[in-house]
């Protein structure tokens, strides 16, 4: 029987390409999704991927969902902790709401995702978290303060469940993309694309399916000595 994973965001971006390619791999794959109907429906017609909608950032809304993925696909076994937002501003303007918005999807939202599956994947000696970071994690961001640390605290969330799992089956590693051709990038001015691009030694922006390619191979039994690490894939933007 095929194990079930939960892809957070898994509907759009990254999140798609991370859901695409586990299905790909023989996995039962359901995607969350926060708010747009229109694009889950899409993407459930055109790759037959379930997916379900509630908010990362609510613990209770979270349980439930997962809760109802588990009775109809499944005791889930592998999670991707992939959902995002960003509410950037310089650090004197930004407001507590900005500020607390991101902390409660970023942070916040990845305990609300692998508590719940936690004592399952215990008791069953086996499980996979990998959590979706980002570059600007690894380095800071102007306008991003907010972005950056929460994704710096992913990381620290990774180091610990790691070894706290690794005696009972569970891996729990990280991957920090630097800019990656999404809608979001591809929407932003060309000059301003391409300024990026400029920053990153490879020349180029690196493709969602890449960063799902990573991801592939953490959750893969290859990679059960691969514990607490975090992937930099940035094209050589930045080094840790």
């Amino acid at each position: 029987m095929a194990r079930t994973a939960l892809v957070t965001g898994g509907s759009r971006g990254i999140g798609a390409a991370i859901s695409k390619a586990l299905k790909e791999e023989g996995y039962t794959v359901a995607a969350t999704y926060a708010g747009n109907d229109e694009a889950a429906a899409k993407f459930t017609e055109e790759t037959g991927i379930k997916t379900y909608k509630w908010n990362v950032a609510d613990y209770d809304s979270s349980k439930e969902g997962i809760a109802r993925v588990e009775a109809e696909l499944g005791p889930i076994d592998i999670v991707i902790a992939n959902a995002g937002i960003t509410r950037d501003a310089p650090f004197h303007k930004m407001t507590p709401q900005q500020w607390k918005e991101v902390i409660d999807t970023n942070l916040t939202g990845v305990f609300n995702t692998v508590h719940p599956v936690w004592s399952g994947m215990r008791d069953r000696g086996f499980g996979r978290i990998v959590v979706i970071s980002s570059i600007n994690g690894q380095k800071g961001q102007f306008g991003q303060v907010n972005y950056a640390a929460t994704k710096a605290g992913d990381l620290g969330i990774i180091k610990s469940l790691a070894q706290e799992g690794a005696s009972k089956g569970i891996t729990a590693n990280a991957i920090c993309p630097g800019y990656i051709a999404t809608e979001m990038v591809m929407a932003v001015p060309e000059a301003v694309r391409e300024k990026i691009i400029g920053m990153i030694p490879a020349g180029r922006l690196g493709q969602p399916e890449e960063i799902a390619r990573c991801v592939t191979f953490l959750v893969s039994e290859d990679a059960s000595f691969i514990n607490g690490s975090t992937i930099s894939a940035n094209g050589a933007q930045f080094f840790v």
